[in-house]
């Protein structure tokens, strides 16, 4: 049964988000502040998290930050409840690391759709990623910055679009986060592919994880 955490502080929202999850079947926890929200997840390791951006003590973006800084919670799907549309919002939240924004009020078909595909999502990653990687004892990957990247032979920018790969993102989620259409964030990857010599994604993947990775920084 897959755990969900709801992050809202309007206990209506709550309560009807809850009861459609709990009717599909999803193990609900709930939070009705920011501050209890990241101490839930940390508890729980729920395998999603549907977080409002406005919370009391705490908004959805301090919790976004919260739950990446730890290795325990930093790689949770994570969708952001909001009331706003702007896209500086969206940029503002997948900058930190936001895997999608659902706008309310959300109905039961586009909830249930978002959070079924963020779920396949993450388990065909993380299927994808331990293939790829296979015994990643010592791997200690540092999303900080794409500075590292840049030594593979990366201009500024392919070294930022290299590292949002890394974290899993899509062309679209990249574009979304870096300002750029689509078509620009896919010529971007082709280019990485070629000074690469990689053919796809997951190659890239664990080039960048070993890059970026403790155990590789400890062998320059």
């Amino acid at each position: 049964m897959k755990r969900i955490l709801i992050i809202e502080d309007q206990p209506q929202m709550r309560r009807n988000i809850a009861t459609i999850l709990e009717m599909e079947g999803y193990e609900v926890h709930i939070a009705e502040n920011g501050e209890r929200g990241v101490a839930t997840a940390r508890k729980t390791k729920p395998d999603l998290i549907l977080c409002d951006v406005m919370l009391p003590e705490l908004d959805g973006y301090g919790v976004l930050h919260a739950l990446r800084e730890d290795k325990e919670t930093a790689t949770i799907p994570f969708v952001f409840l909001t009331a706003k549309g702007e896209k500086t919002d969206l940029r503002a939240g997948m900058n930190l690391g936001a895997d999608d924004y659902l706008t309310k009020p959300v109905s039961r078909e586009e909830l249930l759709v978002a959070l079924k595909a963020r779920l396949e999502r993450q388990r065909a990653h993380d299927e994808r990623r331990a293939e790829e990687v296979g015994d990643a004892t010592g791997f200690n990957p540092n999303f900080d910055s794409p500075a590292p990247l840049k030594s593979l032979g990366l201009t500024d920018r392919e070294a930022e679009v290299l590292l949002w790969i890394a974290q899993g993102k899509s062309n679209a989620d990249i574009a979304l986060i870096c300002g750029m259409a689509e078509k620009t964030a896919k010529k971007h990857v082709g280019n990485i592919f070629q000074k690469l010599g990689v053919e796809g994604r997951n190659a890239a993947m664990v080039r960048a994880l070993e890059v970026l990775s403790s155990r590789s920084h400890g062998l320059r």
